[in-house]
């Protein structure tokens, strides 16, 4: 089972890839996600998973996820699929294990004095505040000095967006222009990593990006840009998890 961490985070936690599990085709090996895979193989997948990170399987929690701002402050573990509708999940309970799910979005695990967050980040999310909302629950909770890891995502070489999405970044304000970079006309390349380590620093969180691109490393991850470049239908996801 491959997977990568970060000094920066002082408590077990695991960017996963998708190698290691038992789903197969175009879900191969280790999708998280229950959206149309054969859901025997993904609870399989859930009980590695858990069991890499040291939780109980039940403890291995996650949210439907949205592309919002929500933030599910977790007291206690739900049954499998009762997950709140938020992309963030905080907890200063432990033996939690918060995971979010992606193929190309920014997982980000948090952590900081005994409170341990994991936010999904994709544009939407990330302009919207959901960094932040992370950042202000877990302070909620008694977190001070916050340190946050950006995990494997799509990197500006790969993300080519057009001048809507470009907009509404901009119409956010934070000098967002420095995350573009003009390409073939009414185009750009984004910089989401970079664009939510600016906003996580700028919240107060000691963060980096650990800068894998999910797009170009078809072997290590799922990638919704690279299905949709080659028009394939069938989609898995990686997860990411912190524990508690």
């Amino acid at each position: 089972m491959s997977i990568y961490a970060s000094p920066l985070l002082a408590t077990p936690h695991r960017f996963f890839t998708r190698n290691g599990g038992v789903s197969t085709g175009a879900y191969a090996s280790l999708n998280c996600s229950f959206t149309a895979d054969d859901p025997a193989n993904v609870r399989e997948n859930r009980a590695r998973v858990a069991q890499a990170i040291g939780v109980e399987r039940h403890k291995l929690l996650g949210c439907k996820q949205v592309h919002g701002i929500g933030v599910a402050v977790v007291q206690e573990p739900w049954a499998e699929g009762e997950g709140p509708a938020a992309d963030a999940l905080v907890s200063n309970v432990p033996g939690l294990g918060l995971g979010v799910i992606t193929a190309d979005c920014a997982p980000v695990l948090f952590y900081g004095n005994g409170v341990a967050g994991a936010a999904h980040a994709g544009w939407r999310g990330a302009v919207a505040g959901v960094l932040e909302a992370t950042i202000t629950a877990m302070r909620d909770l008694g977190a001070a000095q916050i340190h946050a890891v950006i995990g494997p995502c799509i990197q500006q070489a790969s993300y080519e967006i057009g001048a809507d999405m470009r907009d509404a970044v901009l119409a956010a304000g934070r000098n967002a222009q420095r995350f573009f970079i003009a390409g073939r006309p009414g185009h750009w390349w984004f910089d989401l990593p970079g664009y939510c380590l600016a906003r996580l620093e700028a919240a107060g969180a000691k963060a980096e990006s650990l800068g894998l691109d999910t797009c170009v490393l078809e072997q290590a991850f799922f990638s919704h840009r690279r299905r949709t470049l080659r028009g394939e239908t069938a989609l898995g996801h990686q997860i990411s998890v912190i524990r508690t």
